[in-house]
This record gives C-alpha cells, sequence and structure tokens, in this order.
C-alpha cells in the first residue's frame, strides 16, 4: 500500500487526532520505541520530526557519551539544590537548563529525580532531593515549572520505589500502601498536581511484585485516574519487560530503542483491539510530546553533531550561586568566614581536583572543574595559598587527560576506520557505519609518560572484553576470564589491576576490545576504562601535616567523587574513604585552626568532629564548586544550605539497619521490605528517640535569627478550611544572611500510627543585619490528613494538633494549638477531588 505524503504546515500545530487517523498501525507502533538511545521515530511523510532527549538532573549532556561528550554546564546535584530550600532558585535552574538541552537539539530532558533518602547507603543519594516527600515535591515542582517555561519537557523519575540501586533491575519495592502514599508518591503526586510535568519516566524495579513499567494500578489507575495525568510515560533505559502488556498497562515509550521487548507489538495489536485502542493512545501521547516541546512547529537538529557548545555568563553565575547557596554550615566555632589576607594551606584529595558532580547517567563533560585550590587561589592569590595532597580517595587508578586513537575492525579484521578523542576511557556510542554493534574488534592507543623510573599502578575495567599491552608486552588480561562487577551500571567487570615497572620517558599503551553480551542489557553497550598512577611519594601525610603547620589556617578538602557516588551501585558505608580519617587527625593535631569541607553525595560518619572548628557540607556543587567554595569560606556568600538529610551517627542509626543484611536491606531473594513503613530519616530519629549527628533542617549561617509572634489564621477549624500561620522572623547578629522557617504537624492523642511530626511548610528568608520579615505560610487539609488504607481516603480526624516552628527539625521553640472540628476524608478515586466531611 502506498501513501501520498500531504504537505502539512509546520508552523501550524497539526491535529492529533486526524495525524493519527493517517498514520498506519505498524506507524502508530514505531513511534512507541525510540529510534536510538536518545530519539524518537520520525515518519517524514506525515512531518513527523524526531525527538531527542538528555540527560539529566544537574545538566543537559546531549545524545553524546557519559563521558567526552559535548561540553555543557554542570549544575549543583540534586542534594546540593535541596539543601537551598529555595523554590525560586529551583524555578531558575530549571530555566537555565531549557536553555542548555535547546543547544543540544532536545525536547526532554531527563529529570527531576525524586526518590526519597530511605536509607543513607543508597547509590543515587547524591541525586535526588531530600528524605522529606514535602521537601522534595515543592522543589521538584519549581523546577519543572521552570524548565518547562522553556519549552522542554520535564521527565519526572523513577516511578516509585526506588531507593537503592542493588538489584535495581530485577528486585520487587515491597512497600505498605500507607508508607507508599504518604511517603514515595507523595512527591510525584505535588508534581503532578502542581506543574503538570509533560512526562514520567517508570524505575527499574518491581513495585509489590510487578514491573512499575507495566504496573496497570501505578500508571493506570493511580497516575492518569486519580492525579488526571495527560502526559507521556516512559521506561528507564532497558526498563520495557513486555509488548502489548506494558502499552495496555499505561507505559507509552520504551528507551532505548531500537525495540528489544515490543518486537510483538504490531502483530498482538493487528489481532487484539484492546492493544490496538492502547497503541493509538499511547502514539497520541508521544505525538502530544512532540507538539507541547514545540517540535513539530521548529523541529529541532537532533543530530549529535548539531550539539552547540556555547557557554553563557548568567548560567555561570546561577552556578556559582546555587553552589554558595546549598553549602551546609554543619560546625563552626567561630573560624569562619576567612579574613582577607590569611594564609591558607589547602590540603586533602578533593584540594586540587573539582568534584562537581556524581557518576552514573547524572555525569556530563563539564564546561570547567574549579577546584577549591583553583578557587582559594583567585580570591586570596596565590602567594597566600600553599597546597599539599595528603592521601587519596580513589576508589579506581584515575584516567588519563591525553589523546587516545581509536581503531575498529569487523571480526574478521577488516578495518572500519580511526576515531581520534581524548581520555583514557572511551564510551563506543558512535560507532563506524556498518560495524556491528554486537560484533567487532577495537584498539585504544595512547601514550604512557612516565616521569622517572619506578613501578606504576596501571588497571582496566571494561563492559565487554579488554586487555591491555604497554610496548607490546601484555600487562592486563580482562579477555580470557572476564567478570561480571558493579561498573557501567552492572554491565562491566570489576577494575583489573596490575603493577608494572617503566623507565622514565614515554611507552605506547594498547588497549585491545570486543564485546560481550550480558543478561538484562539495555542494548549493546560497550566501554572501556584505562587507569593510570605513578608511584606515591612515600610522605605524602607528613607533607601535609608540614603545610598544615605552616599556615594560618587550613582547609581540609575530603569526601569521595563520582567514582565512590554513582548510578548502580549502593554506597560503601559511612566512613571515608582511605586514609582520609587519618589525615583529618593528623592535620588538626598540627594546625587546629582546620575547616574540614566536605564534599560527598549524603551522610558520612565524623570521629573527629569535637575537635574540628567548622565544617561544611559542600556536596557536588557544579562547574563553579571552587569559586562557590570560595566565596562561602571567605564570607563573601551566607552559606545558605540547610540539611535535606538527617546525618546519623553511625549505620546502626539508620532507619533500614543495614548493619544486619536482610530484607529489609539491601533485600532478599528477589524482595526488598520497606518494614520501617512511615519511619525514614527524622520520623525515625523521633520514633527512637536518637540524637543524630545532625538533624534535618539543621544548618547555621555567619549570622543569627529568632522565630517569634506565630499566629494562626484560626485556632479552630471547620473540615476543608485553609489555614494561615504568620511568623516574624528577625536577623539578630551583624551581618547579612539567610534561614530556613521549618513548619511541622504534629496530631496529639492520634488513634492511627503517625510519626511525631511531619514538614508541612518552609520559606527561605534572606535579612539584612537587624532586619525583620514576616512569614506566612499556608496549610489545606492534606497538612493534616494521613492516609487510611481501609477507605482509600486521606482522612485528617477530628481533634488537636500543634503547629510547630523553628529553624531545625530539632529546633522548634514555637508550638501554636490547633483543633479540627469534625474529620475531614477525600477518597482517592473522587474524580472531581471535591471533599467530603
Amino acid at each position: 500500500m502506498t501513501h501520498s505524503p500531504p504537505s502539512p504546515d509546520l508552523k501550524t500545530p497539526p491535529d492529533l487526532e486526524t495525524l493519527l487517523d493517517q498514520m498506519t498501525l505498524e506507524e502508530q507502533v514505531s513511534l512507541l520505541a525510540g529510534a536510538d538511545f536518545w530519539r524518537t521515530v520520525p515518519i517524514p511523510r506525515l512531518g513527523i520530526p524526531a525527538l531527542k532527549v538528555s540527560d539529566g538532573p544537574a545538566g543537559a549532556r546531549g545524545g553524546g557519551a557519559l563521558v567526552g561528550s559535548t561540553h555543557t554546564a554542570a549544575f549543583p546535584v540534586g542534594i546540593a539544590l535541596g539543601s537551598t530550600w529555595n523554590v525560586n532558585l529551583l524555578r531558575e535552574v530549571g530555566a537555565a537548563l531549557a536553555r542548555e538541552a535547546h543547544d543540544k537539539g532536545a525536547g526532554v530532558l531527563l529529570a527531576p529525580t525524586i526518590n526519597l533518602f530511605r536509607s543513607t547507603l543508597n547509590g543515587r543519594n547524591f541525586e535526588s532531593y531530600a528524605e522529606d516527600p514535602f521537601l522534595t515535591g515543592k522543589l521538584a515542582t519549581a523546577y519543572v515549572q521552570g524548565l518547562q517555561a522553556g519549552g522542554v519537557a520535564a521527565t519526572v523519575k523513577h516511578f516509585v520505589g526506588n531507593e537503592s540501586e542493588y538489584q535495581r533491575n530485577t528486585i520487587s519495592s515491597d512497600i505498605p500502601e500507607r508508607a507508599l502514599r504518604e511517603l514515595y508518591l507523595r512527591p510525584f503526586e505535588m508534581v503532578v498536581k502542581d506543574a503538570q510535568p509533560w512526562a514520567i519516566m517508570t524505575s527499574y524495579n518491581k513495585l509489590d511484585g510487578t514491573y512499575a513499567s507495566e504496573h496497570p494500578r501505578l500508571l493506570e489507575g493511580i497516575l492518569r485516574g486519580e492525579w488526571k495525568f495527560d502526559g507521556l510515560v516512559m521506561s528507564d533505559w532497558g526498563g520495557t519487560h513486555s509488548a502489548g502488556a506494558s502499552v495496555r498497562a499505561g507505559l507509552d515509550l520504551e528507551m532505548p530503542g531500537p525495540s528489544r521487548a515490543r518486537t510483538t507489538l504490531l502483530e498482538e495489536a493487528e489481532h487484539d483491539p484492546a492493544t490496538r485502542a492502547a497503541v493509538r493512545q499511547s502514539a497520541r501521547n508521544v505525538l502530544q510530546l512532540i507538539e507541547r516541546t514545540g517540535t513539530f512547529a521548529d523541529p529541532r537538529d537532533t543530530s549529535d553533531s548539531g550539539e552547540r557548545e556555547e557557554e553563557y555568563p548568567d548560567t555561570r553565575a546561577l552556578i556559582r550561586r546555587a553552589g554558595a547557596e546549598g553549602m551546609v554550615l554543619l560546625k563552626n566555632d567561630g573560624l569562619l568566614p576567612l579574613p582577607q589576607g590569611v594564609r591558607v594551606a589547602v590540603i586533602g584529595p578533593n584540594a586540587a581536583t573539582g568534584q562537581v558532580m556524581g557518576g552514573g547517567s547524572a555525569q556530563m563533560n563539564a564546561h570547567r572543574r574549579v577546584s577549591p585550590l583553583e578557587g582559594l587561589r583567585a580570591a586570596l592569590g596565590e602567594e597566600n595559598v600553599t597546597y599539599a595532597l595528603g592521601c587519596d580517595n580513589d576508589r579506581f587508578l584515575p584516567t588519563l587527560n591525553v589523546p587516545v586513537q581509536l581503531d575498529f575492525f569487523d571480526v574478521q579484521s577488516v578495518s572500519f576506520g580511526t576515531q581520534e578523542r581524548t581520555g583514557s576511557e572511551q564510551m563506543l556510542f558512535s560507532l563506524p557505519q556498518g560495524l556491528d554493534a554486537s560484533d567487532f574488534r577495537a584498539t585504544m592507543t595512547l601514550t604512557l609518560q612516565a616521569p622517572h623510573d619506578g613501578t606504576y599502578d596501571l588497571s582496566l575495567y571494561s563492559a565487554g572484553l579488554s586487555r591491555l599491552r604497554v610496548d607490546g608486552q601484555e600487562v592486563i588480561d580482562n579477555w580470557t576470564h572476564w567478570q561480571p562487577g558493579d561498573t557501567y551500571f552492572n554491565f562491566g567487570s570489576d577494575e583489573v589491576r596490575a603493577s608494572h615497572f617503566l623507565k622514565a620517558g614515554p611507552h605506547t599503551a594498547v588497549v585491545e576490545f570486543a564485546p560481550k553480551a550480558v543478561e538484562n542489557t539495555v542494548a549493546a553497550f560497550s566501554a572501556m576504562r584505562l587507569g593510570f598512577r605513578p608511584p606515591a611519594p612515600q610522605h605524602q601525610l607528613e607533607e601535609a601535616v608540614s603545610a598544615a603547620a605552616q599556615a594560618d589556617v587550613v582547609v581540609l578538602c575530603v569526601g569521595t567523587n563520582g567514582d565512590w557516588e554513582t548510578e548502580g551501585v549502593d554506597r560503601w558505608g559511612l566512613d571515608l574513604p582511605g586514609r582520609q580519617n587519618e589525615l583529618i587527625g593528623a592535620v588538626l593535631a598540627a594546625n587546629p585552626r582546620t575547616v574540614v569541607l566536605l564534599q560527598t553525595g549524603g551522610p558520612i560518619s565524623m570521629p573527629w568532629l569535637e575537635t574540628a572548628p567548622a565544617v561544611l557540607q559542600a556536596w557536588f556543587p557544579g562547574q563553579e564548586a571552587g569559586f562557590s567554595v570560595a566565596d562561602v569560606l571567605l564570607g563573601q556568600a551566607d552559606p545558605g544550605g540547610r540539611l535535606p538529610q538527617t546525618f546519623p551517627r553511625s549505620l546502626h542509626d539508620d532507619p533500614v539497619h543495614p548493619l544486619e543484611p536482610g530484607l529489609q536491606y539491601p533485600g532478599e531473594h528477589g524482595h526488598v521490605a520497606y518494614q520501617e513503613g512511615l519511619f525514614i530519616g527524622y520520623r525515625h530519629v523521633d520514633r527512637h528517640g536518637l540524637t543524630p549527628l545532625f538533624p534535618f533542617g539543621h544548618g547555621l549561617s555567619y549570622t543569627t535569627f529568632t522565630v517569634s509572634d506565630a499566629q494562626l489564621s484560626a485556632d479552630v477549624l471547620e473540615p476543608g478550611a485553609t489555614l494561615r500561620v504568620s511568623v516574624q522572623v528577625r536577623n539578630t547578629g551583624e551581618r547579612s544572611g539567610q534561614t530556613v522557617v521549618q513548619l511541622y504537624i504534629r496530631e496529639k492523642n492520634t488513634q492511627r500510627e503517625r510519626p511525631d511530626k511531619e514538614l508541612k511548610g518552609f520559606a527561605k528568608v534572606q535579612l539584612k543585619a537587624g532586619e525583620t520579615q514576616e512569614v506566612q505560610l499556608e496549610l489545606d487539609m492534606r497538612s493534616l490528613a494521613a492516609f487510611d488504607d481501609t477507605r482509600a481516603a486521606w482522612v485528617a480526624d477530628a481533634g488537636e494538633f500543634e503547629v510547630l516552628l523553628g529553624q531545625s527539625s530539632a529546633d522548634l521553640p514555637i508550638t501554636l494549638p490547633l483543633r479540627l472540628l469534625e474529620q475531614w476524608s477525600e477518597p482517592v478515586s473522587s474524580s472531581s477531588k471535591e471533599a467530603h466531611a
């Protein structure tokens, strides 16, 4: 059957129903899986363009590989943005990311990540916002609003129950209904209702035994039925597991492409009316996303070669400001801010390296990675800043930023050409045309420079088979006995290391590579990473101690990096890796005037806390990291961050008790049971009477604040009423600064199990010295309600409540009584969303 191509007016959005009527069933089906890793399938005869998507939450990477792709702006990671508690700032970040996405030819950004911090050991802890659903929902709503106002679709993820990386592709998150509704679904519900996101991404895991990507109750019942979501639902990459069943369950788009799970979808749709109707609706949702992003009217250049690397001064300024505002001053005995003219020793494994992002799909090729050393030298002058390494914190041997030559061959050794790239880690997404991605050969050739005779450390890991030869001699065999590990999203091997003597001078290194099929892989995934490290100086720690003793002040830069905090594997524990705690102790002994600057993606233990006069949690604050750090340390910016996650004293105080591995964490026999129910984070702390290392909401300023004169618009409420809360905030110090007013609700004499208190309102306030501002917060009935799973309704019982106000979950000096006269309820099945008293 032939079709005469219509001549659509590309500047006028098409009528989607007419367009669907013009499409064959085969064409409708073709829209429901990607064309490749980043693009949907175009249909030129009907004027339907391809739509490009891009990772991710902290920057628009574009269509390239996770390493070595087009340069782009790297924003603070999720937990750093969460620490700002600033909805207006999140809206600004979303708007800036829309421009970045446009530069990459993308109409869809795979962000934000809004899973909660159930455990301190979640590998993607750094990528999300908070342990609290209300804080997460408010921040994500603003981010989505800013992004979509710029014509770029948000893809809110991962829906739902992806709170750890252990066996994430297959594990079933078994979540009690109340916890599911009150915690894990709540931020998604808030974003869907308040920001109307254009896309949702399902999680890899199962929910109560059924894959989230084909869960009818989750996708059709809750998301579309209860919340009235009208956008597109896509799978995570490789997270589609069926053809007709997934479409009928409400999953519109399988990613990436070409299709793996939906190869039989056309045949099923031809023989089953229900599948055929579902295909049409999902195709409509794809077309609607193309329309909403303006791609019908203005088709983008979705090719990777068309990506722009333009850098914007206002974006750099925004990243620098956001990075500083997310930094949390955990402790300060008067050492900070530092005075101008101070002589500083910058010490530690993160001192001379800009740790600006976490690992996995959130990483990108940043325009720059400003280190704390660079930032402080720019601010204080090089003559006032010395440097010492002290120790390393490497999980893997470092890569080399040197030119490499990639040569490609088929299995008969026929050459398919050469590519010149940079860096000793390469992801082989872009292969020469005609080369079979599942069956080829490649070599990576580069030069190793040995500064002196000695024994050097080399390493290799790969998604695929690999071996390393240096000057023709085999040094590492990761081919003959390749074993699966936890690199490259669990598709790669573990790191294989070797020591090899090199004479001073250049040496030729060649990595041979062949792809290897891995069960449940998203596609033909091929990557290799060569690590190289000269022999470590024998007296690193002693040199650091000497530098510390000679300085006025030490800035000790410790923590982790994107190898430790990454997608695909959970965190290692709470102790700082390597000899960092030893380094901290030695430096503090040599110079008590030491600021411990932490860069991690989540909580750590701090055995040195009592002796450290100042501790600043800087997270991974984006490409301007060192400038943001200098701004805060020198008082050019107030440390505006407040913890979005409780810092426990030890793993024993973690709500999922990971010291006793099992069904609750990380899981057993394909299931992880959320046995703690409602009690994560500060809710867990309150329930068990714990004293955390630092509480949820904690953070210090360089000035002081008081909250006082709080008032309620009414202390007795009728069902369905709205409550307004006002409070006076005063800067009682001598300099301007920021604080966060936090409002929690407590139900007294509750008849059902509830947390002691729950965050239901907050406001970021910036005041000059001596300035006072009235803050107003508004509460609705949902702020008082709990989920009644026997009635499938939100219920606020008649009785006594308390409104708690302060500046952290452990600092709530104001308590106001409140009474609800009669019970209020809202059934979740109510299509009108009308409350029922």
